[in-house]
């Protein structure tokens, strides 16, 4: 494990408690029907419509709705999983930064706009994330010309993309497809890890009851111990196959024990992981302008073009 950014942990901790602050002056409650649609129309964590740049190209593969960024040359594929809780966020919900991505990284992006809650439960998102993958190992070289493939994603992305994984693993016999995983403050256990179970309800960009909330939204109906199926937590799976991760969380995150348990488990099932925790960082922490976010997406830019 590395803990990264310490020299800036000043920053970190003062944007947190801005943010506390603000969110202390908006109401709290359940996700409605409007609530959902107006965070939907927005960027993860904003109160601004996306951006959409003319980079990014809409297309349906094998019925999934994706978008794809494609630099002038092709090293990779890199398959995206977009964050939001499964209810909220889309494939074009960061088209700048995944342009930038493409282009500093000479990979191609392909981003997935999967089913979400409350709408679409348990398995459509996972079923969704499944399908453009198995189009991407069957057609990457066709269509990019490379059959180097890498996937990840933040938040409930970063989960989608281990569910995917062990789908094509355990459905397909798929292994070694996809050469690395980058992975950023997921939840991987649905019935909540200690440290998503005793944060409380601190008003940062996630906490105790927005996580357990996401989690029912995503399975409803069904109990914590139902949860830890292997097929829902992947916490709980077996991890044996999966190619070398990176996995980074921050230290005020709910999900720290997510990352930490995740991180062993991958390790302990064969496969190198560089765990990355970073001093004062919140769930979320690289939506917001800070010196953390910036040298967060360095490191991750570093690790997708080498891997």
């Amino acid at each position: 494990m590395k803990l990264t950014d310490e020299d800036c942990l000043t920053e970190t901790l003062a944007f947190n408690k801005q943010f506390e602050l603000a969110a202390a002056k908006r109401p709290t409650g359940p996700r409605d029907a409007a609530t959902l649609a107006a965070a939907r129309r927005n960027r993860l964590a904003g109160d601004t419509p996306p951006v959409r740049l003319p980079q990014g190209r809409d297309r349906v593969v094998d019925g999934v709705p994706v978008r794809t960024f494609v630099p002038d040359r092709v090293n990779g594929v890199y398959l995206h999983i977009h964050g939001g809780g499964w209810a909220v966020g889309s494939a074009d919900g960061q088209d700048e930064r995944l342009w930038q991505l493409a282009e500093q990284t000479g990979l191609a992006v392909v981003s997935v706009e999967y089913r979400l809650a409350p709408e679409h439960p348990f398995p459509a998102g996972p079923d969704d994330c499944e399908a453009a993958a198995l189009w991407l190992v069957a057609r990457a070289q066709a269509e990019f010309g490379t059959d180097r493939l890498l996937i990840g994603g933040e938040s409930a992305g970063a989960h989608l993309s281990v569910l995917t994984l062990l789908r094509l693993r355990d459905r397909h016999g798929i292994t070694g497809a996809f050469r690395a995983a980058h992975l950023t403050f997921g939840p991987f256990d649905l019935s909540l890890t200690p440290s998503a179970r005793l944060f409380g309800s601190r008003r940062l960009l996630s906490n105790t009851d927005s996580i357990r909330a996401s989690a029912e939204l995503c399975t409803p109906g069904l109990t914590p111990e139902q949860r830890r199926d292997p097929g829902i937590s992947p916490l709980h799976a077996d991890l044996t196959g999966l190619p070398p991760a990176r996995i980074s969380v921050g230290t005020e995150d709910p999900l720290l024990d997510d990352s930490l348990f995740l991180a062993a488990r991958w390790q302990a099932a064969g496969a190198p992981v560089d765990l990355c925790v970073v001093a004062g960082a919140m769930h979320g922490f690289t939506l917001f302008p800070l010196t953390v976010t910036e040298r967060e997406l360095r490191r991750q830019h570093a690790y997708l073009a080498a891997a």
